[in-house]
Protein backbone atom coordinates (compact mmCIF):
# COMPACT_ATOMS: atom_id res chain seq x y z
CA UNK A 1 0.00 0.00 0.00
CA UNK A 2 1.51 3.14 -0.74
CA UNK A 3 1.23 5.60 2.20
CA UNK A 4 3.24 8.37 0.69
CA UNK A 5 1.33 11.15 1.55
CA UNK A 6 0.51 11.70 -2.30
CA UNK A 7 -3.21 11.48 -2.55
CA UNK A 8 -4.94 13.95 -4.66
CA UNK A 9 -1.47 15.28 -6.01
CA UNK A 10 -2.27 14.17 -9.66
CA UNK A 11 -5.74 14.48 -9.88
CA UNK A 12 -5.46 18.12 -10.18
CA UNK A 13 -2.75 18.14 -12.74
CA UNK A 14 -4.50 19.76 -16.36
CA UNK A 15 -8.24 19.24 -15.19
CA UNK A 16 -8.61 22.57 -13.08
CA UNK A 17 -9.08 23.09 -9.17
CA UNK A 18 -8.63 19.84 -7.03
CA UNK A 19 -12.50 18.90 -6.26
CA UNK A 20 -11.96 17.46 -2.95
CA UNK A 21 -9.61 18.41 0.03
CA UNK A 22 -6.84 16.60 -0.60
CA UNK A 23 -4.65 15.08 2.82
CA UNK A 24 -1.68 16.38 0.36
CA UNK A 25 -2.43 20.10 0.70
CA UNK A 26 -2.67 20.21 3.73
CA UNK A 27 0.90 18.75 4.40
CA UNK A 28 2.19 20.50 1.75
CA UNK A 29 0.54 24.08 3.08
CA UNK A 30 1.63 23.26 6.85
CA UNK A 31 5.20 21.75 5.78
CA UNK A 32 6.23 24.29 2.73
CA UNK A 33 6.59 20.74 0.45
CA UNK A 34 5.79 17.12 -0.45
CA UNK A 35 5.70 15.44 3.61
CA UNK A 36 5.84 11.32 3.40
CA UNK A 37 4.61 8.67 5.52
CA UNK A 38 6.85 5.17 6.32
CA UNK A 39 4.43 2.62 7.11
CA UNK A 40 5.67 0.78 10.56
CA UNK A 41 5.38 -2.67 12.04
CA UNK A 42 5.87 -1.74 15.59
CA UNK A 43 4.90 -5.64 16.95
CA UNK A 44 1.67 -5.38 18.08
CA UNK A 45 -1.55 -7.93 17.75
CA UNK A 46 -4.89 -7.64 17.65
CA UNK A 47 -7.73 -8.19 20.40
CA UNK A 48 -10.00 -9.69 17.91
CA UNK A 49 -7.92 -12.47 16.47
CA UNK A 50 -7.43 -16.10 18.36
CA UNK A 51 -4.96 -16.32 20.12
CA UNK A 52 -3.51 -12.42 20.09
CA UNK A 53 -5.44 -10.34 23.01
CA UNK A 54 -8.51 -10.52 25.03
CA UNK A 55 -11.08 -11.82 22.62
CA UNK A 56 -11.83 -14.64 20.77
CA UNK A 57 -13.25 -13.49 17.54
CA UNK A 58 -10.87 -15.10 14.88
CA UNK A 59 -10.64 -11.66 13.20
CA UNK A 60 -12.64 -9.79 10.41
CA UNK A 61 -13.91 -11.90 7.60
CA UNK A 62 -11.95 -9.73 5.33
CA UNK A 63 -8.33 -9.44 7.12
CA UNK A 64 -5.00 -10.56 6.25
CA UNK A 65 -3.21 -7.70 7.65
CA UNK A 66 0.11 -9.03 5.22
CA UNK A 67 -2.43 -7.45 2.14
CA UNK A 68 -2.31 -3.90 3.40
CA UNK A 69 0.71 -4.27 5.45
CA UNK A 70 3.46 -6.18 3.58
CA UNK A 71 5.94 -5.73 5.98
CA UNK A 72 4.74 -8.11 8.84
CA UNK A 73 4.75 -11.25 6.36
CA UNK A 74 8.33 -12.19 7.74
CA UNK A 75 8.14 -10.66 11.06
CA UNK A 76 9.00 -6.42 11.56
CA UNK A 77 13.00 -5.50 11.68
CA UNK A 78 13.53 -3.12 14.49
CA UNK A 79 11.57 0.28 14.54
CA UNK A 80 14.83 2.12 13.89
CA UNK A 81 15.29 0.44 10.69
CA UNK A 82 12.40 0.56 8.90
CA UNK A 83 12.68 4.53 10.16
CA UNK A 84 15.98 4.61 8.29
CA UNK A 85 15.12 2.57 5.74
CA UNK A 86 11.59 4.71 4.94
CA UNK A 87 13.29 8.28 4.73
CA UNK A 88 16.54 6.31 2.11
CA UNK A 89 13.46 5.25 0.27
CA UNK A 90 12.97 8.94 -0.34
CA UNK A 91 15.67 9.24 -2.49
CA UNK A 92 17.87 12.32 -3.42
CA UNK A 93 14.92 14.31 -3.67
CA UNK A 94 14.28 14.64 0.40
CA UNK A 95 10.98 15.66 1.35
CA UNK A 96 10.05 18.09 3.70
CA UNK A 97 9.38 15.77 6.09
CA UNK A 98 7.99 12.60 7.22
CA UNK A 99 5.04 11.04 9.21
CA UNK A 100 5.58 7.44 11.07
CA UNK A 101 2.80 5.70 10.50
CA UNK A 102 2.00 2.87 13.09
CA UNK A 103 -0.27 0.95 10.99
CA UNK A 104 -0.13 -2.78 11.29
CA UNK A 105 -2.74 -4.08 13.44
CA UNK A 106 -3.88 -2.52 16.73
CA UNK A 107 -1.38 0.09 17.82
CA UNK A 108 -2.94 0.81 20.82
CA UNK A 109 -2.45 -2.69 21.90
CA UNK A 110 -0.28 -3.05 25.30
CA UNK A 111 0.86 -1.89 28.57
CA UNK A 112 1.41 2.26 28.30
CA UNK A 113 5.22 1.71 28.91
CA UNK A 114 5.40 -0.44 26.22
CA UNK A 115 3.66 1.74 23.78
CA UNK A 116 5.49 5.02 24.82
CA UNK A 117 8.61 2.82 24.00
CA UNK A 118 7.59 1.65 20.42
CA UNK A 119 6.27 5.63 19.87
CA UNK A 120 9.29 7.45 21.53
CA UNK A 121 10.98 5.56 18.70
CA UNK A 122 10.11 8.80 16.57
CA UNK A 123 12.39 10.73 18.87
CA UNK A 124 15.41 9.67 17.44
CA UNK A 125 14.88 11.15 13.85
CA UNK A 126 14.55 15.03 13.44
CA UNK A 127 13.15 14.23 9.81
CA UNK A 128 10.09 12.96 11.55
CA UNK A 129 6.72 15.80 11.39
CA UNK A 130 3.86 13.63 12.44
CA UNK A 131 3.04 9.93 14.62
CA UNK A 132 -0.04 8.72 12.79
CA UNK A 133 -1.47 5.62 14.92
CA UNK A 134 -3.72 2.89 13.43
CA UNK A 135 -6.09 1.24 16.24
CA UNK A 136 -9.73 -0.18 16.26
CA UNK A 137 -12.45 2.37 18.18
CA UNK A 138 -12.44 -0.21 21.01
CA UNK A 139 -9.05 -0.11 22.11
CA UNK A 140 -8.70 3.72 23.01
CA UNK A 141 -8.79 4.09 26.65
CA UNK A 142 -8.77 7.47 28.48
CA UNK A 143 -4.80 6.45 29.52
CA UNK A 144 -4.03 5.78 25.66
CA UNK A 145 -5.21 8.91 24.64
CA UNK A 146 -3.72 10.84 27.25
CA UNK A 147 -0.10 8.91 26.04
CA UNK A 148 -0.69 9.94 22.51
CA UNK A 149 -1.98 14.14 23.63
CA UNK A 150 1.89 14.08 25.26
CA UNK A 151 3.39 14.22 21.61
CA UNK A 152 1.56 16.64 20.48
CA UNK A 153 3.74 19.10 21.56
CA UNK A 154 6.09 18.01 18.93
CA UNK A 155 4.11 16.74 16.49
CA UNK A 156 1.28 16.24 13.91
CA UNK A 157 -0.40 13.46 15.85
CA UNK A 158 -3.33 11.69 14.26
CA UNK A 159 -5.62 8.88 15.27
CA UNK A 160 -6.52 6.36 12.71
CA UNK A 161 -9.94 4.51 13.78
CA UNK A 162 -10.93 1.60 11.67
CA UNK A 163 -14.89 2.21 11.73
CA UNK A 164 -15.05 0.38 8.51
CA UNK A 165 -19.03 1.10 8.13
CA UNK A 166 -21.35 2.83 10.39
CA UNK A 167 -24.25 0.24 10.27
CA UNK A 168 -24.69 -2.08 13.06
CA UNK A 169 -25.38 -5.15 11.11
CA UNK A 170 -23.04 -4.37 8.78
CA UNK A 171 -20.35 -4.53 11.51
CA UNK A 172 -22.46 -7.49 12.75
CA UNK A 173 -21.60 -9.42 8.93
CA UNK A 174 -18.03 -8.50 8.79
CA UNK A 175 -17.17 -9.67 12.59
CA UNK A 176 -15.80 -6.33 13.35
CA UNK A 177 -16.38 -6.83 17.14
CA UNK A 178 -17.86 -3.61 17.87
CA UNK A 179 -20.67 -1.64 17.31
CA UNK A 180 -20.71 2.07 16.27
CA UNK A 181 -21.04 2.94 19.95
CA UNK A 182 -17.70 2.27 20.52
CA UNK A 183 -16.76 4.46 17.74
CA UNK A 184 -18.65 7.25 18.78
CA UNK A 185 -17.20 6.78 21.94
CA UNK A 186 -13.92 6.72 20.98
CA UNK A 187 -14.64 10.21 18.98
CA UNK A 188 -16.14 11.68 21.74
CA UNK A 189 -12.73 11.26 23.90
CA UNK A 190 -10.96 12.12 21.11
CA UNK A 191 -12.28 15.08 20.96
CA UNK A 192 -10.89 16.66 24.18
CA UNK A 193 -7.87 16.41 23.34
CA UNK A 194 -5.42 18.02 20.89
CA UNK A 195 -5.08 15.08 18.46
CA UNK A 196 -6.96 14.86 14.99
CA UNK A 197 -8.59 11.75 13.89
CA UNK A 198 -9.02 9.79 10.09
CA UNK A 199 -11.41 7.69 10.06
CA UNK A 200 -10.96 4.25 7.51
CA UNK A 201 -14.41 3.50 5.90
CA UNK A 202 -14.79 0.41 3.65
CA UNK A 203 -17.40 0.59 1.01
CA UNK A 204 -18.82 -2.42 -0.99
CA UNK A 205 -18.77 -3.97 2.52
CA UNK A 206 -21.15 -7.65 2.90
CA UNK A 207 -24.99 -6.89 2.55
CA UNK A 208 -24.26 -2.95 1.76
CA UNK A 209 -26.39 -0.87 -0.04
CA UNK A 210 -25.79 2.66 -1.32
CA UNK A 211 -28.36 3.64 1.30
CA UNK A 212 -26.05 2.10 4.24
CA UNK A 213 -23.20 4.03 2.86
CA UNK A 214 -24.28 7.25 2.23
CA UNK A 215 -25.43 6.75 5.96
CA UNK A 216 -21.77 6.56 7.01
CA UNK A 217 -20.33 9.54 5.53
CA UNK A 218 -23.58 11.43 6.89
CA UNK A 219 -22.68 9.81 10.30
CA UNK A 220 -18.86 11.74 9.97
CA UNK A 221 -19.96 14.75 8.90
CA UNK A 222 -21.64 14.97 12.41
CA UNK A 223 -18.86 14.59 14.17
CA UNK A 224 -15.34 15.87 14.75
CA UNK A 225 -13.03 14.38 12.74
CA UNK A 226 -10.38 15.53 10.55
CA UNK A 227 -10.12 13.03 7.77
CA UNK A 228 -11.08 9.97 6.31
CA UNK A 229 -9.63 6.94 4.19
CA UNK A 230 -11.59 5.68 1.76
CA UNK A 231 -10.96 2.42 0.70
CA UNK A 232 -12.85 -0.53 -1.26
CA UNK A 233 -13.27 -4.04 -0.33
CA UNK A 234 -10.57 -6.34 -1.35
CA UNK A 235 -11.16 -10.09 -1.29
CA UNK A 236 -7.97 -10.98 -0.29
CA UNK A 237 -7.13 -15.12 -0.66
CA UNK A 238 -7.21 -17.12 2.42
CA UNK A 239 -9.83 -15.13 4.20
CA UNK A 240 -13.17 -16.23 4.87
CA UNK A 241 -14.95 -13.50 2.85
CA UNK A 242 -12.91 -15.32 -0.09
CA UNK A 243 -14.86 -18.29 0.99
CA UNK A 244 -18.20 -16.65 0.52
CA UNK A 245 -16.73 -14.79 -2.50
CA UNK A 246 -15.90 -18.36 -3.90
CA UNK A 247 -19.41 -19.88 -3.24
CA UNK A 248 -21.43 -16.72 -4.80
CA UNK A 249 -22.33 -15.08 -1.84
CA UNK A 250 -20.30 -12.17 -2.38
CA UNK A 251 -20.18 -9.99 -5.09
CA UNK A 252 -17.36 -7.74 -5.54
CA UNK A 253 -18.58 -3.96 -6.81
CA UNK A 254 -17.09 -3.07 -10.22
CA UNK A 255 -14.88 -0.31 -11.36
CA UNK A 256 -17.43 2.03 -12.37
CA UNK A 257 -20.06 1.47 -9.30
CA UNK A 258 -17.02 2.74 -6.94
CA UNK A 259 -16.29 5.21 -8.83
CA UNK A 260 -20.08 6.91 -8.20
CA UNK A 261 -20.13 5.57 -5.01
CA UNK A 262 -16.71 7.36 -4.24
CA UNK A 263 -17.78 10.52 -5.98
CA UNK A 264 -21.40 10.34 -3.54
CA UNK A 265 -19.09 9.54 -0.17
CA UNK A 266 -17.20 12.71 -0.64
CA UNK A 267 -20.20 15.11 -1.66
CA UNK A 268 -21.66 14.02 1.93
CA UNK A 269 -18.73 14.85 3.66
CA UNK A 270 -17.55 18.34 4.83
CA UNK A 271 -15.09 20.05 2.90
CA UNK A 272 -12.82 20.52 6.19
CA UNK A 273 -11.97 17.27 6.34
CA UNK A 274 -8.81 16.16 4.40
CA UNK A 275 -9.17 13.19 2.32
CA UNK A 276 -6.42 10.64 3.07
CA UNK A 277 -7.10 7.76 0.72
CA UNK A 278 -10.07 6.88 -1.89
CA UNK A 279 -9.10 3.77 -2.77
CA UNK A 280 -7.29 0.67 -1.10
CA UNK A 281 -4.27 -0.91 -2.62
CA UNK A 282 -2.55 -4.48 -2.13
CA UNK A 283 -0.13 -6.92 -3.39
CA UNK A 284 -1.74 -8.41 -6.74
CA UNK A 285 -0.86 -11.85 -6.05
CA UNK A 286 -2.90 -11.43 -2.64
CA UNK A 287 -6.44 -10.31 -3.86
CA UNK A 288 -8.60 -13.01 -5.61
CA UNK A 289 -11.12 -9.57 -6.62
CA UNK A 290 -12.02 -7.03 -7.98
CA UNK A 291 -8.96 -7.03 -10.18
CA UNK A 292 -9.85 -3.79 -11.68
CA UNK A 293 -5.87 -3.20 -13.13
CA UNK A 294 -6.40 0.89 -12.73
CA UNK A 295 -3.46 2.41 -11.23
CA UNK A 296 -4.26 4.93 -8.44
CA UNK A 297 -3.03 8.28 -10.95
CA UNK A 298 -6.28 6.76 -13.19
CA UNK A 299 -8.50 6.60 -10.57
CA UNK A 300 -8.08 9.83 -9.26
CA UNK A 301 -7.78 11.51 -12.05
CA UNK A 302 -11.27 9.57 -12.79
CA UNK A 303 -12.95 10.49 -9.39
CA UNK A 304 -11.95 14.67 -10.33
CA UNK A 305 -13.49 14.18 -13.98
CA UNK A 306 -16.61 12.77 -12.64
CA UNK A 307 -17.04 15.33 -10.04
CA UNK A 308 -16.28 17.80 -12.70
CA UNK A 309 -18.77 16.47 -14.64
CA UNK A 310 -21.81 16.67 -11.87
CA UNK A 311 -20.32 20.46 -10.87
CA UNK A 312 -19.95 19.42 -7.84
CA UNK A 313 -17.41 19.72 -5.09
CA UNK A 314 -16.55 17.29 -1.84
CA UNK A 315 -19.27 18.50 0.62
CA UNK A 316 -22.23 19.35 -2.19
CA UNK A 317 -24.75 17.81 0.09
CA UNK A 318 -24.39 18.44 3.20
CA UNK A 319 -24.32 22.21 3.21
CA UNK A 320 -20.47 22.41 3.47
CA UNK A 321 -19.31 22.59 0.50
CA UNK A 322 -16.31 25.46 -0.06
CA UNK A 323 -14.65 27.24 -2.95
CA UNK A 324 -11.43 25.12 -4.23
CA UNK A 325 -9.82 28.43 -3.20
CA UNK A 326 -10.40 28.17 0.21
CA UNK A 327 -8.97 24.99 2.09
CA UNK A 328 -9.26 25.27 5.72
CA UNK A 329 -7.17 23.18 7.88
CA UNK A 330 -8.34 20.79 10.05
Amino acid sequence: MDERGREGGQASRGSGPLRYNAFSRHLRRRYGGRVRKIPLDAGFGCPHRSGEGRREGGGCIYCENASFSPVTSSGPPPLEEQIRRGIRGAGRHRPAGFIAYFQAYTNTLGALELLRERYDTVRGFPEIKGLAVGTRPDCVDDPVLDLLDSYCSDYEVWLELGLQSGNDATLGRIRRGHGVDAFLRAVERTARRRMLVCVHVILGLPGEGRGEMMETARVLAGLPVHGVKVHHCHVVRGTPLEEAYLRGEYRPLEYSEYLSLVCDFLEEVPWPVTIHRLIGEAPVERVAAPRWGVPKPTFLRDVHQELARRGTVQGSRCGSATSSVRRPRP
